[in-house]
């Protein structure tokens, strides 16, 4: 029949009727399909894009959304002495790992001794694994694994503050790169009531092994925050209210002067310590709000940034307390 034909070239006539109206059957495809989505919305334009990579860099500078960071993997802490020592000052050690047939001696007993009493797990290897989880490293048949530290946001020490009913003192470290010095400062900063220590993400020590020892389990108490720019974070701090005073041997304003100004020390204060060898750098010193030099007598120029920055606090400390 004409019109239903299965040939090849045949055509099939629709006994549907145009609808009436402009468009006919094609209005529903001329039909609108809502606001146009904002061009950060948008997945392949370029303020999208830009977008993405800010937020990326905010979560790197630890300034982004809320939420602890940690470093790299676990750590490992080799030999006899150096775990005894870990053990003793409650380096929060997450298993101890022995070597089949190790020499039992008076430290091997304390290590067993103190891992049963801190709920530490003890595991026997064989000296070619341990050899390997080590890497290499001169274990004299034992070794600890502590996990990775897990960083606080910077305004958490703020919020630690507040939550204390207390004035913020906090601790800057500019590129430190001693872990033991590290360690120093932080144990200084819990036991003088500081709320708690920034550290740069780069070119710094960080919370390693060293650095947890020397804190003598400080760091447990005193929450460890990590920025990727010192400056930013300084203006940060400093926007929130706090006084941000910078140790340096040229300082114009001396630690005497500081603890005398009640409006100062009371207030909210954060203190910048610069590294072993340079002191503080160019951008942090000028961010600065005061300069703060601690007087000495004789010919010695400057302390050990440990030292200075345990001096500082405590005069703080002692300040606020009244005495």
């Amino acid at each position: 029949m004409a019109g239903n034909s299965s040939r090849k070239g045949a055509i099939r006539k629709s006994s549907k009727r145009p609808q009436v109206g402009s468009g006919g059957q094609v209005r529903r495809g001329l039909a609108g399909k809502g606001p146009t989505p904002k061009a950060t919305d948008r997945e392949y334009h370029k303020a999208h894009k830009i977008a993405e990579a800010k937020k990326r860099a905010d979560k790197r500078a630890g300034n982004g959304p809320r939420g602890r960071r940690k470093s790299g993997g676990d750590e490992w802490i080799a030999g006899r002495n150096p775990v005894v020592e870990a053990l003793r000052e409650r380096v929060p050690v997450t298993a101890v790992y022995v070597a089949e047939g190790a020499e039992r001696d008076n430290r091997l007993r304390e290590v067993f001794r103190l891992a049963a009493e801190h709920g530490v797990g003890l595991l026997e290897v064989s000296r070619g694994e341990l050899d390997r989880l080590t890497d290499g490293a001169v274990h004299q048949g034992l070794a600890a694994r502590i996990p990775a530290y897990e960083y606080a946001h910077p305004d958490d020490l703020l919020d630690a503050a507040d939550e204390a009913g207390e004035k913020p003192l906090i601790v800057i470290l500019d590129s430190i790169t001693d872990p033991r010095n590290l360690g120093a400062i932080v144990r200084s900063a819990a036991g003088f009531g500081a709320h708690g220590v920034v550290i740069p993400e780069r070119r710094a020590a960080s919370m390693t092994a060293a650095a947890w020892k020397t804190s003598a389990g400080a760091a447990a108490r005193c929450p460890v925050a990590q920025t990727v720019n010192l400056t930013r974070q300084i203006k940060a701090f400093q926007e929130a209210g706090c006084f941000v005073v910078g140790l340096a041997a040229d300082g114009d304003l001396s630690l005497p002067e500081l603890v005398a100004d009640a409006d100062l020390v009371q207030g909210p204060l954060v203190l910048v310590v610069g590294s072993e060898g340079e002191g503080l750098s160019r951008l942090v010193s000028e961010n600065c709000d005061r300069l703060l030099s601690i007087p000495m007598a004789g010919v010695l120029e400057s302390l050990n940034a440990g030292v200075a920055a345990s001096v500082a606090l405590y005069a703080v400390a002692e300040a606020r307390a009244g005495r």
